[in-house]
């Protein structure tokens, strides 16, 4: 005798003549038939999210899954699905859920730099997205960060593509006059490397590095922080022992060339557009620093989100959409080709795909295969932003005392993201931990979010 008998001849849920619903010949017929209805249900958008909000409540009902599953069990499906929906108003939820009020927007100017990391947001164009949502998007290409942050304080755009430490930067009111900004989605995750110059192939030691000149895109940059960090974590005062240079993205490649830095940490394709000009090879990628790590992300001042609610929301939905099909590895080579364009990226199209699907040329003779080089995990974690702030005052860019997480859940929309997600049945909007504070590693070192001080305190280079 066993449990584990083809016909469950002990299961409660099980018929020895025919199935449980005595509509078809076997039960392996009716769950094969409850299966294919159930995906047929996940295909319709509308009846997902109507399930979503359901799902979300009951688990809200009943935080751990074993109080629910013993509730179940003791009072059968039927019993529980009244109960819940006696205490619960679910048809109200789930009417707010598909409620879309009428625009107040529609024709937008958004902004971006002509790099890999703005991938989502490009797309969205070409690709459809922001017409799927009833907007009219005009993408304003924009030569350089500083022309971004003064184009988003003085309204020239409704939106934009920044660097993820930028709206924090702009909300603190550093390098720039203070105004409230807001990271709505990451729209990167990886994507970056050091880039040095061909001279240097025999020289892979940082710690031979003093002297060096290296190129950043900004200083509110993940770029400038992960060098720094990379550059101390060997020994290195970045602030002495070496130059970091301010330097757009696209002006990398020629002072590469001109022999006036040594290498770079920037945003693809200019890593390999280095190796396909052959002037360059990847030391090493971003990823290897911190493996997920955000770099650039979508957002908007509160202003716009108090004025244009909807708007900002239908914006929203067509930049997660679009980041979830970026995040599908069989669409990279249609979005490769899509934003290569001379109105978007205007680079070669091999140069694009490579960078983004992670089988690429590494300028020292290999093909490597590294498909995580680059994601497009759209969450903006609260513990992204904390970890961002103690690299401020690490560096000093931030005085005096401040409260690190209190920032981040400022400026950081992760409430408003898992919203829009469970909106578009996503599954995300469910990744954990519930509270936003994400633990990771850098370079080995555990960050812990809650104690954003103490991890500040344990580091030997600093300025603060």
């Amino acid at each position: 005798m066993t449990d584990k008998n083809f016909y469950r001849p002990y299961s409660e849920h099980s018929s020895l003549s025919g199935c449980t619903c005595g509509a078809h010949g076997s039960q392996q017929e009716h769950d094969l038939q409850a299966e294919r209805e159930r995906l047929a249900r996940g295909r319709d958008s509308e009846a997902l999210s109507r399930d979503f909000v359901e799902a979300a409540a009951v688990r809200a009902l009943f935080p751990h899954d074993a109080t629910r599953r013993r509730f179940l069990k003791a009072v059968g499906m039927g019993t529980a699905m009244a109960a819940i929906a006696s205490v619960l108003p679910l048809q109200s939820l789930q009417a707010m859920a598909e409620e879309k009020g009428p625009l107040e927007k529609k024709n937008l100017k958004i902004g971006f730099i002509p790099i890999n990391c703005a991938t989502p947001l490009i797309m969205a164009d070409p690709m459809g997205f922001y017409r799927e949502q009833g907007l009219n998007v005009s993408l304003q290409k924009t030569a350089g960060w500083a022309l971004v942050r003064d184009n988003m304080l003085n309204g020239e755009l409704d939106a934009s593509h920044f660097l993820a430490p930028m709206p924090l930067a702009i909300s603190m009111g550093l390098g720039s006059s203070a105004q409230p900004m807001r990271v709505a989605t990451i729209q990167n995750t990886n994507g970056q490397a050091i880039t040095l110059a061909l001279k240097h192939k025999d020289n892979r030691d940082p710690h031979n590095w003093k002297g060096f000149k290296f190129a950043i895109p900004f200083e509110f940059s993940m770029h400038n922080f992960l060098l720094r960090y990379y550059l101390a974590e060997h020994g290195l005062d970045p602030d002495r022992d070496v130059q970091l240079r301010v330097t757009p993205p696209a002006e990398m490649i020629a002072n590469l060339r001109a022999g006036n830095i040594d290498g770079f940490l920037g945003p693809d394709p200019f890593n390999q557009r280095a190796v396909y000009d052959g002037i360059g090879f990847i030391h090493i990628l971003s990823k290897e620093i911190w493996d997920g790590h955000p770099c650039c992300s979508f957002g908007t001042s509160q202003a716009f989100i108090e004025q244009n609610p909807n708007t900002f929301a239908a914006l929203y939905r067509a930049i997660l959409n679009a980041a979830s099909a970026a995040s599908d590895p069989a669409n990279l080579p249609t979005i490769s080709q899509a934003i290569s364009t001379p109105n978007y990226l205007n680079q070669p199209e091999i140069v694009i795909r490579q960078a983004l699907t992670g089988r690429y040329a590494d300028g020292l003779g290999n093909v490597r295969n590294e498909p995580d080089r680059a994601g497009f995990d759209a969450m903006p974690w609260y513990s992204m932003a904390t970890w961002m702030l103690t690299q401020m005052k690490r560096w000093g860019y931030v005085k005096g005392e401040m409260n690190f997480n209190a920032l981040a859940e400022q400026v950081f929309l992760m409430t408003d993201a898992r919203k829009q997600m469970a909106a578009l049945a996503m599954s995300e909007a469910n990744a954990e931990p519930a509270s936003g504070y994400k633990s990771f590693s850098v370079m080995g070192r555990p960050f812990d979010p809650r104690q954003p001080q103490a991890y500040l305190d344990g580091f030997a280079i600093k300025r603060s």
